[in-house]
């Protein structure tokens, strides 16, 4: 730029030098307005203390690089900085948190360097010469520091988090087994309240994954149902192996939930994830039970094929023990439903009309408005069902209703070879 690099250097310490007099005025500063701008950092005076330290350190650090031109080779995340991830890590705090702090401070101490910069009477040609040095080592600063710290804090996540999981999963299955346990101790390690209503959700990933990569999808998905099923915290999160995972979703005191926006919830988060999910359960007897139902779905979702993305334990309970001999069940379900089983022309469209007009209590009306469809539609789908069927639809009515829900959760796995 045609200024000489002694000038740049001189002008850049008298920078240094002059930001340095307001250094604590500039560290509160910078705290300030990453509490503001971030709200996952305020919490409580420790943490917000190791802000501070953190932001002081990192500060002197770089008016020590800009003033004294050391090399960005020998920079080194300050001790306090590093703390300060660790101690996000541990109170589960985003990353991402971190890593905006780092940009948001960045800009601010970059407001005060060029403030004092453009308080000076030097040429343009300086101006910019000095701008291009302290942005060129800012930046190379942020990113050496940055990354050091974002892999402080993953090192301390992942630390942290298979300590808690190792105590989480032995409380867990003592629970489970229904050892002898003071629940106040129980809830206080797992930070998770027992005597209130939940449901259980197994879920898995079912395509292979790096590791680790599952149970963080999984975990994300748990926290996303939460948010969307209006719970009143954050879910237990139990791993059980790298792709399957056990969570229980809290609603404290409300005895009801929105089944319907669970579907609508996972294909929105992670639409490759299946859930089996229990029923809404009160107390540790429920919170054992809905388990147990989730495995029981999970167990019906298996062995379906293609399987639903959510399987609730209320829909599939008799059909869970028909999973124990496919075989018979195929064999009962196409006596049942005759040629109405396979899925040649529009058989599903009459299955799914008739299972939703049996479930309606045999309502033409209820029916019309769940499917969305003109009542007359309705009764045509069933008349041209009945043509298909063994027996009259008002014979063996129970049978039909069960053979139908069987047909819609275990799907083609009930079909022959020759059948489709």
């Amino acid at each position: 730029m045609g200024v000489d690099e002694a000038s740049v250097d001189a002008r850049l310490a008298a920078i240094a030098s002059l930001v340095s007099d307001g250094f604590t005025r500039i560290g509160r500063d910078i705290t300030k307005v990453l509490l503001a701008e971030i709200p996952e950092l305020q919490g409580d005076e420790l943490l917000e203390g190791l802000l501070h330290a953190s932001v002081e350190e990192n500060v002197s650090a770089m008016l020590h690089l800009l003033g004294l031109q050391v090399s960005l080779d020998s920079v080194a995340a300050p001790s306090a900085a590093a703390e300060y991830a660790r101690r996000l890590a541990q109170r589960g705090v985003s990353v991402i948190a971190l890593v905006r702090a780092y940009r948001v401070g960045h800009a601010r101490f970059l407001e005060w360097c060029l403030r004092e910069l453009s308080d000076q009477e030097v040429e343009p040609r300086l101006v910019r010469a000095v701008t291009h040095r302290i942005l060129q080592l800012s930046f190379g600063y942020i990113d050496r520091v940055s990354e050091q710290v974002v892999g402080a804090y993953q090192l301390e996540r992942d630390r942290w988090l298979l300590t808690q999981t190792a105590v989480r999963a032995s409380r867990v299955k003592k629970l489970l087994a229904r050892e002898d346990l003071d629940l106040d101790s129980t809830e206080s390690a797992l930070g998770y309240r027992l005597r209130q209503f939940h449901i259980a959700v197994v879920g898995w990933v079912p395509e292979p994954t790096q590791a680790g990569e599952g149970l963080v999808r999984l975990d994300r998905l748990g926290q996303s149902l939460a948010a969307d099923l209006g719970c009143t915290g954050r879910p237990l999160f139990v791993p059980f192996d790298e792709s399957i995972a056990w969570f229980w979703l809290p609603f404290g005191a409300r005895p009801n939930v929105e089944w319907g926006k669970l579907d609508a919830s996972v294909e929105a988060a992670d639409p490759t994830i299946r859930l089996g999910v229990g029923e809404l359960e009160k107390g540790v007897e429920g919170f054992r039970a809905s388990h147990y139902q989730a495995l029981t779905a999970q167990n019906v979702a298996i062995a379906s094929r293609p399987p639903h993305r959510v399987t609730l334990a209320a829909r599939v309970g008799p059909i869970a023990l028909m999973c124990a001999d496919l075989e018979a069940t195929r064999v009962w379900v196409r006596k049942v439903l005759g040629p109405l089983t396979t899925d040649k022309h529009n058989h599903p469209v009459l299955r799914e009309t008739l299972r939703v007009f049996l479930e309606s209590g045999g309502s033409y009306a209820a029916a019309a408005e769940t499917l969305n469809l003109h009542r007359n539609t309705v009764q045509y789908r069933l008349n041209k069902a009945a043509e298909l069927l063994p027996a009259p639809i008002t014979e063996r009515r129970a049978d039909l209703e069960l053979a139908l829900r069987a047909r819609d959760q275990l799907g083609s796995v009930l079909l022959g070879d020759d059948e489709g």
